[in-house]
């Protein structure tokens, strides 16, 4: 009988500390490390010597992490236990750390798409059990801009209310100030390591929030801001909301990725209108056009979102801790018009397919095009199929990106939104 790598009591701990060495320490995508936990199940993430890491994986994970664990199994690491050391380290430095799965991992995400492996902390997490807003909108923000973000925030946060944001310049830096300044909580998700405070001018608002919210991200501490990552975190700000705000907006802001993302997880988007000669304030009054809510006074506000949060939180969640299928239903009631057609409505067969590979967190022409090979059939009627060349990939992405179906950053980076 083979015995796994762990000869004590201290399993949950101990998967956790072998999912944050292969995520922060070895580099191992999330895809593949749910692959190895789905495979051996609890802690049997490897077994206990290199000697048979490399026919036990073959065909699981890539062939990267396959190299990446036999080394570090050859080394010694996970028979000494030498693993566990970056998870301790968390500990001191006063970082917490949730992977799917366990019962602290927020409720909220556990029923959005494409929802995060794991969580760095310092603070605390948003309260599952308090509803909560996310303010958002254009970092170079109008004078009316930061004016509505103040009063919004103040109210909504003093009426009890989590508020959440990405700690960017503008609106959402004004607003988590201004809810700290009620009184209230706020909670900011990072493009970055959570020991990293980005943007460096936002140090005080830092701070503060670590005292009275949290500072959240996905990628593991010390890692450096990137482009590629903002338009990911964007998901977990609308995933930890009941609802979104948008302040102001441009056309073709960064902003609406946020909002698209939130009408996907079925959550309620409310936008503040302007003047149709500004052009912040063009998003906000094209949303609304298209069916968001207006804002007109806080207080109305309040009135109406904790109305529909009660309706939305009056049943039980299932036994799972999942929010059940009634409760979906509410939440997505009240979204755009815009999801009547189906994410994918008006898709070719070959632009379906791209779809299927597509995730939140961006991925270049390369990676696209290889997981398309992977997928077989793509064609129309399900029977034959539909082949796609490399450079009429780049065709067909380019024309989905300026139809708004999918979104590009860094270049040729494309990903859901």
């Amino acid at each position: 009988m083979k015995d796994n790598i762990f000869s004590y009591n201290r399993v949950e701990d101990d998967e956790k500390a072998m999912v944050c060495f292969l995520q922060a320490v070895l580099g191992i995508s999330n895809g593949d490390i749910r692959k190895l936990r789905d495979h051996y199940g609890g802690t049997r993430l490897l077994k206990e010597t290199g000697k048979s890491v490399k026919s036990e994986l073959k065909g699981r994970v890539s062939d990267k992490a396959l190299i990446l664990i036999d080394e570090a199994a050859r080394k010694g690491v996970f028979e000494s236990g030498s693993f566990r050391e970056t998870y301790d380290d968390l500990s001191h430095a006063g970082i917490g750390y949730y992977i799917e799965g366990e019962e602290d991992y927020p409720v909220r995400l556990t029923d959005i798409g494409s929802r995060p492996l794991s969580l760095w902390v310092r603070g605390r997490l948003p309260d599952d059990n308090i509803p909560s807003v996310a303010i958002i909108g254009a970092r170079n923000c109008s004078g009316y801009g930061r004016q509505m973000a103040r009063e919004w925030a103040r109210e909504i946060a003093g009426a009890g209310v989590q508020i959440i944001s990405g700690m960017a310049y503008g609106i959402d830096s004004i607003a988590e100030t201004a809810a700290l300044d009620a009184g209230g909580s706020s909670y900011a998700v990072l493009g970055n390591g959570v020991n990293v405070c980005y943007p460096k001018e936002n140090a005080s608002l830092y701070d503060r929030t670590i005292v009275a919210g949290g500072i959240i991200s996905e990628y593991p501490p010390d890692t450096t801001p990137r482009p590629q990552f903002f338009p990911a975190r964007n998901r977990i700000i609308s995933g930890f909301a009941d609802a979104v705000i948008v302040i102001e907006a441009r056309e073709r802001s960064g902003t609406l990725i946020t909002v698209n993302m939130a009408l996907n997880q079925g959550r309620d988007v409310y936008a503040l209108p302007g003047r149709v000669t500004d052009s912040l304030s063009y998003g906000c009054n094209r949303l609304i056009r298209e069916g968001a809510v207006p804002l007109i006074r806080p207080h109305e506000f309040l009135q109406e979102f904790m109305e529909q949060y009660a309706v939305n939180n009056s049943d039980p969640k299932d036994d799972s801790g999942h929010i059940n299928e009634k409760t979906k239903k509410n939440r997505i009631h009240n979204t755009l018009d815009r999801k009547k057609d189906g994410s994918e409505g008006f898709l070719t067969a070959k632009e379906k397919m791209i779809m299927k590979v597509m995730d939140y967190e961006p991925k270049s022409i390369s990676e696209i095009y290889y997981e398309l090979t992977e997928c077989g059939d793509i064609s129309e009627g399900g029977n034959g199929t539909v082949t796609i060349e490399l450079t009429e990939l780049m065709a067909v992405l380019s024309d989905m990106t300026i139809r708004h179906k999918i979104s590009c950053v860094d270049g040729m980076n494309y990903f859901k939104g």
